[in-house]
């Protein structure tokens, strides 16, 4: 496939979810209240030895391309926010999430999921690397929680082709408890 069509449906992706979440920035501020401890199903549960440090509610796309005839998960593309719906972070293909706050990024592998019937699994991902000093700086973990839609079709498929199919998640990241 070639990498302008690619970019294109992940910017279209973004767009649609900031579109959905709005378009107001800024940023977190010292006063923000600790993240309130997320339900997770016990195939989810993080390890001891560390700590919840944020949760963000996700609105995006998982986007599918065709491959033999089925749909095979190609990327998701997707927008974080904060509790007042400002937009604080980005995530797409890797995984990866970026915060648009400070720059800080984790990449993450999943390691442990949580099928659903009618969405995309919940899911257990530990970091695989992270960069910068921000919010994202030492997160050892990160959960997929409350997860809707975005489920590949189950339709056949012929060539190239590439859909993009809504969904929402909640986020949890942890990061070594001092």
């Amino acid at each position: 496939m070639k990498l302008t069509k690619r970019l294109a449906l992940t910017a279209a992706g973004l767009a649609a979810a900031t579109a959905l979440l709005g378009t107001a920035t800024g940023y977190a501020t010292p006063s923000d209240p600790a993240p309130k401890p997320v339900k997770a199903p016990a195939a989810l549960k993080v390890p001891e030895g560390n700590k919840l440090t944020g949760v963000y509610p996700a609105r995006g796309v998982q986007t599918y391309t065709c491959t033999d005839g089925a749909w095979k998960l190609l990327e998701p593309a997707a927008t974080l926010s904060d509790r007042r719906g400002r937009t604080v972070a980005l995530h797409s293909r890797g995984p990866v999430w970026v915060s648009t706050l400070d720059g800080s990024a984790v990449n993450a592998a999943a390691i442990a999921n949580s099928p659903k019937t009618g969405t995309i699994p919940e899911l257990l991902l530990q970091a695989t690397a992270t960069r910068g000093t921000g919010v994202f700086a030492g997160v050892t973990y990160i959960q997929r929680l409350n997860t809707t839609g975005g489920v590949a079709p189950t339709t056949a498929c012929t060539g190239t082709d590439q859909v993009s199919v809504a969904y929402t998640a909640t986020y949890a990241f942890y990061k070594p408890a001092k």
